[in-house]
């Protein structure tokens, strides 16, 4: 059974930094497209950072550029989102995705997506 679980959100005041986990199982995933989204309340979730495939290359929503990092431990299974000078406007639950097939000019659309992590809250507070 393939499984995303997400961990390391919290509570951060402004200007903080928090780093997300997400341990895959159930298969080898170091060959998958990993992504991070968010979803605020009211609204949509939308795209924050994708590793694609096993090449590596990183891409960000322009709203995080120069404050998140995404990186894979490929031998842990695992993806991280290193977020840096968080402001109000990160708070939400951020989720992982995974997919094996997905194209790099569909890695922004949640919906293109195979498998979800259950989310894990990030709230910052001014």
């Amino acid at each position: 059974q393939v499984q995303l679980v997400e961990s390391g959100g919290g509570l951060v005041q402004a200007g903080g930094s928090l780093r997300l986990s997400c341990t895959a199982s159930g298969r080898t995933f170091s060959r998958d497209t990993m992504a991070w989204f968010r979803q605020a309340p009211g609204k949509e979730r939308e795209f924050v950072a994708a590793i694609f495939r096993s090449y590596g290359r990183t891409y960000y929503a322009d709203s995080v550029k120069g404050r998140f990092t995404i990186s894979r431990n490929n031998g842990e299974n695992t993806v991280y989102l290193q977020m840096n000078s968080l402001n109000l406007d990160d708070t939400g639950v951020y989720y992982c995705a995974a997919d094996a097939t997905i194209i790099l000019s569909s890695i922004r659309e949640a919906r293109n997506y195979d498998y979800w992590g259950q989310g894990t809250q990030v709230t910052v507070s001014s």
